[in-house]
């Protein structure tokens, strides 16, 4: 992941002003310098001198640099004498009182900036910290797996956020490819903790264990071990053999996967789909498995309900088999930015849920 140097300095840039702002900014200094020519050409009898006190205040805009105000603010208190002496029929004490509130705000406007300054460089730690976890939990999946082209995106409700309860993976086995897409059903650390888990069960157990099903079994007990209360994943697995074969399907309560060929997309579903991970104990059984055809050229697409329950203005869930249908004949990773795309313009940029998404097409 490529960094940006300037990110990890102490003082690293702030994002620039909108015109606008910089326009009032503009503005406030000309007000400034006409208050001081007017102090300098008017009646001595009166004066501007408490005006330079928003000196420091419009430098600390836009800039995370202490020094800025400070300097900005010592010339302001510097200009205070030749006002007064502009001045002298104005009371001393007007003028000391004006020296003292422009060094008062100077230092006040300074701490922030250093405050400011130093919530950022704290923030950018965190965002590293986060970063690192999403490279464990979620690791870059490779563009190729086995004759599958593979694309994913994690897209998080909040700007902050770099990794959540959503969950994926793509592992070459000793039984073929095999995916999962997942959702926690629950909130905070408890449901990266959750994710974390079913990942690491997941590949350990898809690489040893022939059956998917039982695969699911595990993922279900290392779940329910957390007894982290009414949390619990819905998750659906798909094994596809290298023989060119049907794929196959666990169903743990997920969204049905969709299959996307040449504009005509169809629905993968369980006729009788198994309860979500951890709660198996509640329809004894073994897990069910599904075939399905996958045929070369075909696109699979996996995604979480944040994709589908992202709402437009009127309040209406976004129909992702249908905007799929329209999409011209792509490879996975242009698809992926197609759907993303047109996601965002659905719901005008903003997300109520965490979202994945994982495209694999099977190569002619």
């Amino acid at each position: 992941m490529k960094r940006d140097p300037g990110r990890d300095s102490p003082y690293a840039a702030p994002p620039p002003l909108p015109r606008s702002a910089r326009s009032l900014v503009v503005a406030a200094y000309a007000l400034l310098a006409v208050a001081i020519a007017m102090d300098l050409a008017t009646n001595p009898t009166l004066t501007f001198s408490p005006v330079l006190a928003t000196a420091p205040v419009l430098a600390s805009i836009g800039t995370r640099r202490a020094r800025v105000p400070l300097i900005t603010g010592l010339l302001a208190l510097a200009v205070v004498a030749p006002l007064a002496l502009a001045d002298p029929d104005v009371a001393l004490a007007v003028h000391l009182t004006a020296g003292a509130t422009v060094l008062a705000i100077t230092l006040v406007s300074t701490a922030n900036v250093v405050l400011v300054a130093t919530r950022e460089r704290e923030l950018l730690q965190s965002r590293s910290v986060a970063e690192a976890a999403q490279r464990t939990l979620l690791r870059p999946l490779p563009e190729r797996v086995d004759g599958l082209r593979v694309a994913v995106r994690y897209l998080a409700a909040a700007a902050e956020a770099r990794v959540g309860g959503d969950l994926y993976e793509v592992l070459s086995t000793p039984y073929g490819i095999r995916l999962i897409v997942g959702d926690v059903r629950g909130k905070g650390l408890s449901a990266i903790e959750t994710a974390a888990d079913v990942l690491g069960t997941f590949r350990e157990a898809a690489q040893v264990e022939p059956a998917l099903g039982t695969v699911a079994r595990r993922l279900d007990a290392a779940v329910g071990r957390r007894q982290a209360g009414e949390e619990f994943v819905t998750a659906v697995l798909i094994g596809v053999p290298r023989s060119g074969g049907p794929a196959e399907l666990v169903q743990c309560g997920h969204l049905p996967p969709l299959l996307w060929h040449e504009g005509r997309v169809t629905e993968v579903d369980a006729p009788l789909p198994d309860p979500p991970l951890a709660l198996r104990n509640m329809v004894p059984g073994p897990y069910r498995r599904e075939h399905f055809a996958f045929a070369p050229g075909t696109s699979l697409v996996l995604y979480t309900d944040g994709v589908t329950e992202a709402r437009d203005a009127t309040g209406r869930f976004y129909p992702l088999a249908e905007r799929l249908a329209t999409f011209p004949d792509l490879a996975p990773d242009p698809l992926l930015d197609r759907i993303v795309a047109d996601l965002r313009a659905y719901t005008g940029g903003a997300l109520s849920d965490d979202a994945a998404l994982l495209v694999v097409r099977r190569e002619r």
